[in-house]
């Protein structure tokens, strides 16, 4: 037996919205028996069609959810309102321009971090920082509307869907910013790492085949692989046992229950909340010392921003399962 419904409001904002989770219209490596993802071990093949990296000159134009956006001259004053965003401009050396971030970008300790929200972010707190870039999730395209009426250039970014959105965004930032250099190197280095590491673990599994849950909190939500977070662990072959769990009803991120779990037997369990302390109370659950990933001490807690964010940190996450995957693998 399982439950599956939308995830809570507050849940969905202080988890996921703004910090992960773009989805897809299908299942990467879906089957069309089942529905559940493949178990092919390999980072994705670089896109054939991917557009070159521009000069850094001005103007420039770039393209958002709404739209092409055309900016005359590079943004000094730029409002980030979206914590994987905020990272990448870091990461790419335009951070000095970042004015004011939203309330969730706490990464890196230098972004400025204000109470501005990235769900529903105010006309009039926006321009009192003066911003001649406002970068918004495309959870905020009603105040994207809003600042164009009042011609503060704005650009809309939809989340992530698979990895290469994630090198796909840190361009157009570059682009956007001047900083084209900085991005294609910062682009190409997040791809480099994310595949030697994918490569290293696929080449410990040898075609072992392993099964996984990811818990987003301890009310058992998860999150499937058609979602970006689901994409990464798809990219080590891992069997999502969510994926069984989604209708239309509970959509992409539904609330399992212990029996499910149970039966379903996953032999790796990834928390993205708590610390050790969530891990030992998942190993007192019910019938849950049973659990494959439980017998095996194969219940690893994740850093929950890391493991829900499209930027650059994507790397650490795809750190954190590969040496999971390998763990467990080599017993």
């Amino acid at each position: 037996m399982r439950i599956a419904r939308q995830l809570p409001v507050a849940l969905l904002g202080a988890t996921l919205a703004l910090t992960a989770c773009g989805t897809t219209d299908a299942e990467p490596g879906a089957t069309e028996e089942t529905g559940a993802a493949s178990a092919d071990c390999g980072a994705p093949e670089p896109a054939a069609d991917r557009e070159p990296v521009g000069d850094g000159t001005f103007p420039v134009t770039v393209a958002g959810v709404l739209g092409e956006v055309t900016l005359e001259e590079a943004p000094e004053r730029i409002v980030s309102l979206s914590p994987s965003n905020t990272e990448m401009l870091f990461a790419i050396g335009a951070g000095d321009r970042v004015e004011a971030a939203d309330e969730y970008s706490n990464y890196p300790d230098e972004a400025p971090t204000t109470d501005l929200s990235g769900f529903t972010p105010g006309v009039e707190a926006i321009s009192e920082y003066d911003p001649d870039l406002v970068i918004l999730a495309d959870s905020a395209i009603d105040t994207a509307e809003q600042l164009g009426a009042v011609d503060i250039p704005t650009l809309v970014l939809g989340g992530a869907a698979d990895m290469e959105d994630v090198y796909s965004q840190i361009r157009l930032l570059g682009e956007a910013t001047g900083h084209t250099e900085e991005a294609d190197a910062e682009a190409d280095r997040v791809e480099s790492e994310f595949t030697e590491i994918v490569d290293a673990a696929c080449a410990e599994l040898a075609g072992t085949e392993l099964t996984f849950y990811q818990e987003l909190d301890d009310t058992l939500y998860s999150a499937t692989s058609n979602t970006f977070v689901g994409q990464v662990y798809d990219a080590f072959g891992l069997v999502n046992i969510a994926d069984q769990a989604a209708d239309d009803e509970s959509g992409d991120y539904p609330q399992l229950s212990a029996e499910f779990v149970v039966e379903e037997n996953p032999d790796l369990i990834f928390l993205s909340y708590g610390d050790e302390a969530a891990a030992e109370a998942v190993a007192e659950r019910p019938a849950f010392d049973t659990v494959s990933a439980v017998e095996t001490g194969s219940v690893h807690v994740l850093d929950g921003d890391i493991a829900s964010r499209w930027g650059p940190r994507v790397v650490d996450f795809a750190r954190a399962v590969g040496d999971a995957v390998t763990e467990t693998a080599s017993r």
